[in-house]
């Protein structure tokens, strides 16, 4: 199929050019476990900090927080997740002995080798560890298969150091584990993965109006980031197919070359979570203050986003396969260009000398120096200048800038624009702040 042979042209080129490699290739792998590389660091560390500034930096009522991986196993029990309420149907099959989700066979057909499958069984997804130097029941803990549990045990603290008066959110990046029964589709679906969660506390009579502030909000970030429109949808999510916790969802869905896929859910959660661990605890987690004299539990509408697949979904959509050279240095009949904003592109400004020359070369890291703490740069001399633009425009570098002979006799640059391939000449004093309005407008013109 086409769309398969995509998702392989664009794994092949992440673990190429260094985004994401195979965990434990040398030992053979180890399933739906990635790892990411130099450039795919710096792409999710744009992503998070992009994510900051959208939900935190731009809210004056929006803290952030971090809480620890194993939490007290009694969390999960007030969470609903040690119940059937955070469970799969398991079948499987009793000829290759594959296992699946229920809802992925039908009529009890292996869809791998065609073969009977059990019938199903509940099968819980949180991942068990033990504490201490001794395994038995007392010892037993999980890693946590979501980052806000601990921001709802910490909501008293939070609101009581920090003087936080409703509404007010507390958000959290960090890493969740869950024991997937089919991991599949590369990023998309691990059993070790970061989520960017945002714990919206209002009052009831204004959970709806905020669930729809966030709502809006979230698909505008995404739509500023470059993410094509057609490729973007809001789906309600059925009330029967609700989370235990939630009383609303809405997915922001984004149309992967594997299909529809959520991307980032907003949840009106109501007040289970704080009035659940308030019961379960026997600590006092109701709100009260001057303006709500009588304690009550704020609403939570949440935000929740996984960091992989928001870069999966960015790189799906920049990818193109373009026929034909871009430019005269070309000999290419096809070349991949990865058109991301330049926020997200792991690397911002390229520096090359146009040939390996010693006083071009010189000349070259001396401007690489002077961009370095300025701008997200790398310096490359090897191969042809053509095939370093190549290189460049595979990971989405928006802008490079070139050093000639003219450059020693004059003091300026080439600087190429990967979007519409213009060429301006720059004087080396004025670089840095060229470069950046060049990377605030998103393109230029010449002259």
């Amino acid at each position: 199929m086409a769309e398969e042979k995509t998702m392989k042209e664009i794994v092949s080129l992440l673990k190429r050019r260094g985004f994401v490699y195979p965990s434990s290739e040398i030992y053979g792998g180890f399933g739906a476990s990635y790892d990411y590389g130099p450039l795919g660091v710096e792409m999710i560390n744009n992503i998070k900090n992009l994510w900051r500034a959208d939900v935190i930096r731009a809210h004056t009522q929006v803290v952030e927080a971090d809480g620890a991986i194993i939490l007290n196993p009694r969390t999960w029990e007030a969470s609903g997740h040690l119940g059937s309420g955070f469970a799969d149907s398991l079948v499987e099959c009793q000829q290759c002995h594959h296992r699946f989700k229920e809802e992925e066979i039908k009529d009890q057909q292996c869809p791998d080798c065609g073969g009977k499958t059990t019938e199903p069984r509940s099968y819980n997804l949180m991942m068990k560890t033990f504490v201490g130097p001794v395994e038995n029941t007392q010892s037993q803990a999980y890693l946590r298969p979501e980052t806000c549990q601990s921001i709802f045990l910490n909501f008293r603290l939070v609101t009581d150091s920090m003087r936080m008066k409703l509404p007010f959110g507390v958000a959290q990046i960090g890493k969740s584990f869950r024991n997937e029964i089919n991991p599949k589709n590369f990023l998309y679906r691990q059993r070790e993965f970061e989520q960017m969660e945002m714990e919206w506390f209002t009052p009831e009579a204004e959970a709806k109006e905020w669930f729809e502030y966030w709502k809006e909000r979230r698909l505008q970030w995404y739509l500023d980031l470059g993410l094509k429109k057609e490729n973007l949808r809001l789906y309600e999510v059925p009330a029967d197919e609700l989370a235990h916790y939630a009383r609303r969802a809405v997915d922001v869905e984004y149309k992967f070359p594997f299909g529809w896929h959520e991307i980032e859910g907003i949840h009106n959660r109501g007040d289970f979570d704080l009035s659940n661990h308030s019961r379960h605890s026997g600590r006092e987690l109701k709100y009260s203050d001057a303006d709500y004299p009588e304690p009550f539990y704020p609403h939570v509408i949440e935000t929740s986003a996984g960091v992989g697949r928001l870069m999966l979904a960015f790189i799906c959509d920049a990818y193109q396969k373009i026929s034909g050279g871009r430019d005269q240095e070309s000999q290419r009949s096809e070349e991949v260009v990865m058109q991301l904003s330049p926020k997200l592109a792991p690397v911002e400004v390229a520096v090359f000398p146009l040939m390996k020359k010693p006083e071009l070369v010189a000349k070259a890291k001396e401007v690489f120096e002077q961009l370095k703490f300025s701008f997200r740069v790398q310096y490359d001399e090897t191969g042809s200048i053509g095939r370093r633009y190549r290189r460049q425009d595979e990971i989405g570098t928006y802008l490079s800038v070139t050093i000639d002979f003219d450059s020693l006799k004059q003091q300026d640059v080439t600087v190429r624009d990967r979007i519409s391939m213009k060429q301006v000449r720059v004087e080396i004093k004025n670089l840095p702040s060229a470069l950046k309005q060049f990377l605030t407008k998103g393109s230029f013109n010449e002259g």
